[in-house]
């Protein structure tokens, strides 16, 4: 039985995606090696997708309210420069 390939960080996710989907495009994949490239980047994309979600829900900021502080959701429209 094999193990099951370890999951990488979201940007090393993210480039092994970028690969496969460069590999998969350039059509030389046998029919396995593809459904296998197509598995690996199902896994990769859900894993970015849960990384991105995690990310967006970490991007608070605290905010003065009379004296107490409260989180609020980071609103990019405020900060752009």
């Amino acid at each position: 039985m094999t193990e099951p390939t370890p999951l990488p960080d979201f940007e090393a996710a993210l480039a092994e995606l970028e690969r496969i989907v460069t590999q998969m495009e350039n059509g030389q994949q046998t029919l396995e090696d593809s459904l296998s490239a197509f598995q690996r980047g199902m896994e990769l994309s859900r894993l970015c997708e849960a990384g991105l979600k995690d990310a967006e829900q970490r991007v608070e900021r605290l905010v003065a309210d009379n004296g107490a502080y409260r989180v609020e959701p980071f609103k990019p429209s405020e900060h752009r420069e």
